[in-house]
């Protein structure tokens, strides 16, 4: 009768990543073909010089400046002279303190000032016509006559493959426990995933589901995993993520208006230094570092929800894009963030910060000499804070080294890589691991847990499809409603695989062991939720997120406001019909 179990269980294991693979592939492959094409909103043309510019975003920096959309080689330009940006009602032009000043129609503008087909924008001596993409190119004719033919997969074709999936692995999980613990946590989930399924066709009206089958697949995994070896984590993991989903809807209907977002930035900048001013002085000192306040029988780490706040206080520049003075105050925020980190010695996720803040710099300036900055004033603030407070060094000193300290510094590191490396391809099977006896199994060293239980593959499929919603989000930049999008989805992407990377590299002693968890897997409720806030920004910058709002709101449009119309392009148009 063992025998048969054992059998059973085997092939449970085997079954489990393939199954999550082909699942993997499947969303990969729909986010791949569902998204439309790309091309010109509409066309800047310099009549007396015979020169086109194709307008391919939603916000578009002028200037002579080499890292501007719109490079206008002129003396009499600014280097940031402005921004042309569309928005719903239609297109928009801003002066961002040019010197010689926008001029529409003769006229100098003040504020957003709107822009019709046929205007002459006068940048410097240059003239610019606002102009409708070019209707006689044979592949705007193509698109006219047939529309691209949408690939994706329907989200519930997905959802049913994560469903057996999550069976899967409950009932090996079930047989190797020989209890029922997992079923109610794994029923629970999968009726979650559900729900939310039906709530995003039914009242957000969306037709793609790719990006959060994952983010599923990885939260289920780890709710999994967690009931294996105790219930009560598994229903922490399971609140958590119901929470986050909320977070993730909330997120996505919030920052739908890229105008709304900008007038709450001063507030969610301070938002972001409460959270952690908050845990500074109310917070609990746990595994040296007071990142966490006690609410009774619940701890919340509020740093991780200062994450998703200071992605919008960097991402937001609409009208001033690229400007010095918008991107001063957002390093005065970088600074007060990763300053509060420090002091409360959460140093993972304050280097978290300050490798966002990079991305966050170079996409908005363009130039790589900022980073450089950056860069160079972090080694020297670290320096400083090395001489100041020595101690912190030797948290540190088991890096590289943890053979050496097996029995103190290094000891999670040293069983996370003996335990990990005898799971082979497809594990022991869950809840069988030895790992699980060491502290922190479940959050920081969930890596070394999953491929000891679980096996290689599928450990290694975390950071799969982490590193996918990177190169996802970098594919959607150039297809984005707006610039917001663009930085939000790229910094998303950018921030979870960096920390993804600082937790799988820490426990295998490539990097410094930090603490901070594996995004959608490891134990933590704060952490689960937050991870599904930053998710939604890279969901907003897919544009097929809105297309059943963008619709109807044109549909109106077209029968009530004329004025609007002139303001649209043909491939407007079309865009709002073929997605």
């Amino acid at each position: 009768m063992n025998d048969i179990i054992e059998t059973i269980s085997f092939i449970l294991r085997l079954a489990a990543p393939f199954i999550a693979v082909i699942t993997i592939i499947l969303c990969f492959v729909s986010l791949r073909y569902g998204r439309r094409s790309e091309h010109a909103l509409i066309n800047l043309e310099d009549e007396e010089h015979e020169i086109c510019y194709p307008v391919l975003f939603w916000e578009n920096s002028i200037g002579r400046s080499r890292n501007s959309d719109i490079r206008i080689n002129d003396a009499t330009v600014s280097r940031d002279h402005a921004v042309l940006l569309r928005r719903d009602d239609g297109w928009f032009v801003t002066d961002t303190g040019s010197k010689s000043g926008v001029y529409v129609n003769g006229n100098l503008t003040e504020g957003r000032c709107p822009v019709y087909i046929g205007d002459k924008i006068a940048i410097g001596k240059s003239i610019l016509t606002l102009r409708r993409a070019d209707a006689s190119s044979d592949i705007h004719q193509r698109q006219k006559r047939k529309p691209r033919e949408s690939k994706t997969l329907p989200g519930s074709v997905l959802l049913s493959f994560i469903t057996v999936y999550i069976l899967v692995i409950s009932a090996e999980a079930v047989i190797n426990m020989g209890s029922l613990d997992v079923v109610i946590p794994a029923a629970c989930f999968i009726l979650l995933c559900w729900i939310f399924f039906a709530l995003s066709k039914s009242m957000f009206k969306r037709k793609n589901f790719e990006l959060e089958s994952l983010a599923l697949l990885l939260s289920g995994t780890g709710i999994v995993l967690c009931a294996s070896h105790d219930s009560h984590q598994a229903i922490v993991q399971l609140a958590a993520t119901a929470i986050g989903i909320f977070i993730f809807c909330f997120i996505i209907w919030f920052i739908e208006i890229p105008d709304r977002v900008m007038k709450w930035r001063l507030a969610i900048s301070i938002l972001a230094i409460c959270l952690l001013g908050s845990t500074l002085a109310l917070g609990t000192v746990q595994n040296g570092a007071k990142n966490w306040i006690l609410l009774g029988p619940i701890s919340v780490q509020p740093s991780e929800f200062a994450k998703i706040a200071y992605i919008f206080v960097g991402a937001s520049t609409l009208d001033q894009l690229q400007t010095k003075k918008n991107l001063f105050g957002f390093i005065i925020v970088t600074g007060a963030c990763v300053g509060l980190l420090f002091l409360m010695s959460d140093f993972g996720t304050a280097v978290i910060f300050f490798v966002t803040f990079l991305i966050i710099a170079f996409m908005r300036s363009g130039n790589i000499k900022t980073v450089i900055l950056a860069v160079t004033a972090a080694v020297l603030g670290v320096l400083v804070i090395l001489t100041v407070k020595p101690y912190i060094a030797e948290r540190f000193k088991a890096w590289g080294h943890v053979w050496e300290y097996a029995a103190d510094a290094g000891y999670q590191q040293v069983n996370t890589l003996i335990y990990s490396a005898s799971g082979g391809l497809f594990g022991i099977g869950l809840s069988k691991g030895y790992l699980q006896n060491v502290f922190a199994s479940e959050s920081d060293l969930v890596f070394g847990l999953a491929s000891e239980e679980m096996g290689l593959i599928i450990a290694v499929l975390f950071g799969v499809v982490i590193g996918g919603f990177m190169i996802y989000a970098r594919t959607v930049t150039t297809r984005s409603r707006s610039t917001f999008y663009s930085i939000a989805a790229c910094t998303a992407g950018g921030m979870l695989v960096f920390q993804a990377a600082l937790n799988i590299f820490g426990v295998t002693d490539i990097l410094p062991l930090t603490g901070v968890t594996l995004p959608f897997v490891s134990y933590g409720g704060s952490s689960m939720a937050a991870c599904w806030g930053i998710l939604a920004f890279i969901k907003a910058a897919d544009e097929r997120t809105y297309s059943g709002k963008k619709i109807k709101r044109h549909k109106e449009r077209k029968k009530q406001n004329v004025s609007y119309r002139t303001q649209m392009s043909d491939t407007d148009t079309e865009e709002y019909i073929e997605v």
